[in-house]
């Protein structure tokens, strides 16, 4: 007999990340094993500097709060489905701030012990409590490490030493009012507010607001029973609204909410229930303008309507990495953040155009990243690398079906330029036929890559072994990834013109260990990063991992840091590359940001000694990594 309140927990975090990346069967177990803890309003779950629990929480009902003791103010807001308390899961430290039941809560205590193993196995589930915890800590893993990150407090201090008072900048605050009269029936504000996609409803009687209903009353008065559907609005609306004038700073709407306790605010002509209401303020609003950290972008990112909502959303997110880089917070973090985000903005405008089509996909897709952004190494605005693969049709509707694809295709490819992705200029975006197909013409395309290895087939298979997916059919690229390894089995050979290939790549440096540098062009006597640092270490590892048949990783230095498992004798090496590619690609990811382009030309004589010196120090790692694949390869005898 089945455990009825383990299976009402295990339906309610399904909904929920990181558990809804979790197998059905695991997260049914993993809830056999949770503890429910009620606390009443005020009460601390825990205190700063309090040693670590052995559980960390998600709340169920209510709300709990993040404070810092020594500010007292709230960093943040916990509310349904949120998890807290991630530090014993990630650092063996003491809390650095206290918890508080902001009102009357229900929380899920999930043991550490038991959650630890699903982490670890899970990636989805590991990058996802990585992201939570970049977001609400300034301390990744412990005190060890010494770098710290570059969340809320940092960004807020930063802001505060600059021209201007950033708690003094007016809120933004949303003019599309949902409204209705005091008689309509609960059933039809919430038709109301699922077809407006709001979570709010303004009560108005003659154009003045006399009360409010949000999602959460109907949940706490409608769906528990206490109410009928047929209730109408003025029975269960909060009353009075409460009122401000629509010119509130940041920090006046902040405290509006907290004194009230209250997530929604009603902003009208002179601040008072006696004019017209002008706009609504949520608390998500008042999270937005508070700074920028991952959790922040990402519920902005799903709540823009419009492609051209996601570009602000684009530059936050270059200057929460710039913030991270003066940090001097670890790549390897830096570049799962802020490939996730720019995967969320792709998803966003992906959605975004789908609504835009006439009618749904006739067949499951996969939308592919390719390149460095496939890779998870795009860091900066650089152009798009993408492509689309659909599932087989009938021959009678192929014709139609990659006008569809292609159409919508286009559609994307606009968008993510509107976003700041510049198109590509060879054409390798998902709106070129060549680049839109279905998996059989994608498993054709593939096997005359592989099987006529000329110098455009090579160029071209090193993008396409480098995609991932970002939204879409997995199965169908699951097939087609399959597909290219037993292809590449199958025709040995091909491995040689994959490191012939991946020995082109211009030398770094020339006689004296002098840099060599463009020597014509609008980048003349610059250096080339990407091309002469960047890309032969890129190609080597591409080589080297496929020639193990590992499929599942495209980071390149990922994929070094599996090679020195996989080979114990080159351990050293692998992992030497690795360091250096992060290095060098947070030096052009610094480059770039400075000079608002790519990043990818270096102006040699603005670099100080030290930094041309730790370039260097890289450039001997890609020389000892491209003779052992010449030698493994024997490339020497390829004709």
């Amino acid at each position: 007999m089945k455990n009825t309140i383990s299976q009402r927990v295990a339906d309610f975090l399904k909904n929920y990340p990181p558990f809804n990346f979790l197998h059905p069967m695991d997260l049914e177990k993993l809830s056999e094993q949770i503890s429910i803890v009620y606390k009443d309003k005020d009460a601390v779950i825990f205190a700063e500097n309090d040693k670590t629990h052995d559980s960390f929480y998600v709340v169920h009902k209510g709300a709990v709060a993040l404070k810092k003791s020594t500010k007292n103010s709230v960093l943040d807001m916990c509310d349904e489905g949120d998890i807290f308390g991630l530090r014993p899961l990630l650092a063996q430290e003491n809390y650095i701030m206290e918890a508080v039941a902001h009102e009357e809560s229900i929380l899920y205590a999930i043991p550490i012990a038991v959650f630890k193993p699903y982490a670890l196995e899970n990636r989805n589930v590991g990058n996802f409590l990585i992201e939570s915890y970049a977001s609400n800590t300034r301390n990744p893993y412990s005190d060890i490490h010494k770098d710290k990150l570059y969340g809320d407090d940092l960004l807020n201090e930063n802001l505060h030493s600059s021209n201007h008072s950033f708690d003094l900048a007016p809120i933004k605050y949303s003019k599309k009012i949902v409204t209705c009269s005091p008689s309509t029936t609960v059933k039809e504000i919430a038709r109301i507010m699922n077809k407006k996609k709001v979570g709010v409803i303004l009560i108005v009687d003659e154009m003045l607001p006399i009360g409010i209903l949000t999602d959460k009353d109907l949940r706490n008065k409608i769906v528990t029973g206490d109410f009928p559907i047929t209730t109408t609005a003025e029975t269960i609306m909060t009353k009075p609204v409460i009122t401000y004038p629509k010119k509130m700073t940041v920090t006046e709407a902040q405290m509006a909410m907290m004194k009230s306790n209250i997530s929604h605010l009603c902003l009208t002509k002179d601040g008072t229930v006696n004019t017209k209401a002008v706009g609504i303020l949520s608390k998500h609003d008042v999270m937005v303008a508070l700074g920028n950290n991952p959790a922040v972008l990402i519920k902005a990112l799903k709540r823009a309507k419009k492609t051209k909502e996601i570009k602000p959303i684009r530059n936050r997110i270059m200057q929460l990495l710039q913030g991270y880089l003066d940090q001097n917070i670890p790549m390897t973090l830096i570049s799962k953040i802020i490939t996730e985000l720019n995967e969320a903005c792709t998803t966003r405008v992906i959605e975004i155009c789908l609504e835009k089509m006439s009618s749904p996909p006739p067949v499951k897709f996969a939308w592919l990243a390719m390149g460095s952004q496939g890779r998870g190494e795009q860091m900066l605005h650089t152009d798009q690398d993408n492509a689309i693969v659909y599932e087989n049709v009938n021959e009678v509707f192929r014709d139609e079906t990659r006008i569809y694809f292609l159409k919508f295709a286009g559609l994307v490819n606009k968008g993510l330029f509107e976003i700041g992705y510049d198109y590509c200029p060879a054409d390798m975006m998902a709106s070129s036929p060549k680049w839109c197909m279905s998996l059989d013409e994608w498993k054709n395309q593939v096997h005359h890559w592989i099987t006529n290895p000329g110098k455009n087939e090579v160029l071209l298979s090193f993008i396409f072994f480098d995609y991932s997916m970002t939204y879409g059919d997995a199965e169908t690229v699951d097939q087609l990834s399959e597909y290219i390894f037993e292809t590449i089995k199958a025709n040995p050979i091909f491995y040689m013109h994959l490191v012939s290939g991946a020995l082109q790549s211009p030398s770094p440096t020339g006689f004296f260990r002098q840099f060599l540098v463009e020597q014509d062009g609008a980048n003349k006597d610059n250096f080339d990063i990407k091309r002469r640092a960047l890309m032969p270490l890129t190609d080597a590892a591409r080589v080297l991992i496929l020639s193990h048949s590992v499929k599942s990783i495209s980071n390149t230095a990922e994929r070094f840091e599996k090679l020195a498992e996989l080979e114990p004798n080159n351990r050293e090496l692998y992992l030497s590359c690795s360091y250096s590619f992060k290095a060098l690609l947070k030096f052009r990811t610094k480059q770039g940001l400075l000079h608002h382009d790519s990043g990818q030309f270096i102006e040699l004589e603005s670099l100080t000694k030290m930094e041309k010196i730790k370039l260097k120090r890289t450039f001997k790692t890609i020389k000892e990594l491209q003779e052992l694949i010449s030698v493994r390869f024997n490339i020497s005898n390829l004709v």
